[in-house]
């Protein structure tokens, strides 16, 4: 015990570093920790895209010294999306591509199809900052980036890269986290906009370890149906803006181009039909006038199908028991089949009044009046709950054309409605906005 005691202040004075004096600390020694308020600010200088829709998902633009990750399924439309905007920024900064899967011919081939005219060559302005490098050896790839110093560089994938002192294959965890912080070493101290293009798994997951997500300023998605034309670029993580902001693309035979008006692209035919209701989604601070169809059918199975797309099925069998008990509607006899149209995702719950109606209306076979659209998040207790955003949504269904909306009571927004030409029909049930909106008492047979 008294071997241990005395061990015990030996130890603690091994653990227990000296600390220097004033005197010593300002001797040649680098200042470790400063006041906040000393701290210099310089303004942050975004570099643009080109595209609008890019900027706006990355809060604005590049920022120099950034890393951003791009995920998406093989054949999205990741490069094609990196490969336009070098295109557009090229003439106006210094840009470096490295292709770890394609060769320079290959990069140079789709180069030339992506040209608004059809065998445009590479030549003058437009191709004299924009530098290729096909390679896979990381040492490499620093050595160019050392030496170019480019404001933006692209690298088109991480998990293609490999560094030679590491025994593992390239897209291995330990390769990609390496890989990964060597790279952002670089840009940081570079001050040089990192886009770097990562895999996912079958599952829909980045591949590769988490820390990559956490090593990055901004995890961007590209999502999209490979046989559709639209493409949903999103954002999950973005220390330099807004997260799940929502940019559109449209995929052309000439590449990507933008859709300036996406409600437009999620919105049915003309022609009203039963089982249809309109929601004002908002995906970050974009609001999105989003069509739903619901079919309600007489079940052959022994229990029910539930089936939804673009809506969580868990959601869909809340919102199905709220208008059984509230409204006293059979649906458990009944399979239910929902989708939001045009493959949107709407995750928020302000979309429940419209799958609400778009459920009742298509047990009733009911239409909708045109002009109509729903907001409201629905409790279990059947009462519509305020949603946030409220003045952005009957903004931009006033925008489209829409003239009213049944929403929770209490917003105080009439007079806005009003200035907007909507017609705001509020309610505080389920059962009452149903009635406001389809003109019957759904509860009733007839």
């Amino acid at each position: 015990m008294e071997q241990l005691q005395a061990a015990a202040p030996a130890a603690d004075s091994r653990r227990r570093r000296p600390v220097p004096n004033q005197a010593e600390a300002g001797a040649g020694r680098p200042k470790r920790s400063e006041p906040i308020q000393s701290v210099g600010e310089r303004p942050l200088q975004r570099l643009a895209t080109g595209y609008g829709e890019f900027d706006r998902v990355l809060g604005g633009g590049l920022v120099p010294g950034s890393l951003v990750l791009l995920g998406g399924d093989p054949g999205i439309g990741k490069s094609t999306l990196l490969l336009q905007s070098c295109r557009s920024m090229a003439g106006r900064t210094s840009v470096l591509y490295v292709s770890a899967e394609e060769s320079a011919q290959q990069v140079k081939l789709r180069w030339r199809r992506l040209a608004e005219v059809p065998g445009e060559e590479v030549t003058g302005a437009e191709g004299a900052d924009f530098q290729l490098l096909a390679e896979t050896d990381l040492e490499l790839v620093l050595q160019e980036l050392e030496a170019l110093r480019p404001a933006v560089a692209i690298i088109d994938s991480i998990q293609a890269l490999h560094d030679a002192e590491l025994g593992s294959a390239p897209g291995s965890v330990a390769q990609v986290r390496e890989c990964a912080a060597a790279l952002a070493r670089i840009a940081k101290r570079q001050n040089t906009a990192l886009l770097l293009v990562g895999h996912v798994t079958k599952e829909g997951m980045l591949a590769g370890p988490k820390v990559l997500e956490h090593l990055v300023d901004a995890v961007l998605t590209f999502e999209g149906d490979r046989f559709a034309s639209h493409r949903l670029l999103r954002a999950a993580k973005n220390r330099f803006g807004a997260t799940h902001e929502l940019g559109v693309f449209e995929m052309r035979d000439r590449g990507l181009a933008e859709v300036t008006n996406p409600s437009e692209l999620f919105l049915g035919g003309d022609e009203p039909s039963a089982g249809t209701a309109t929601i004002v989604a908002c995906e970050g601070t974009r609001p999105l006038v989003v069509e739903l169809q619901s079919l309600v059918s007489t079940t052959s199975y022994a229990s029910p199908r539930r089936t939804a797309t673009g809506i969580g099925t868990n959601r869909l069998h809340q919102i199905l028991a709220v208008l059984e008990k509230h409204l006293g509607l059979p649906l458990s006899r009944f399979d239910c089949y929902l989708a939001v149209a045009g493959g949107l995702e709407v995750e928020e719950p302000a979309a429940d009044l419209g799958v609400a109606a778009a459920v009742v209306a298509s047990y009733r076979d009911l239409t909708m009046p045109p002009g109509t659209v729903l907001v409201g998040e629905l409790g279990l207790g059947g009462q519509l709950r305020p949603v946030g955003q409220l003045e952005l949504r009957l903004s931009e269904a006033a925008r489209l054309g829409f003239t009213r909306a049944v929403v929770p009571k209490g917003t105080g927004l009439a007079k806005v409605a009003a200035g907007l030409g909507l017609q705001l029909l509020e309610a505080s049930t389920v059962a009452a906005a149903l009635v406001a909106a389809l003109g019957v008492n759904p509860s009733h047979e007839g």
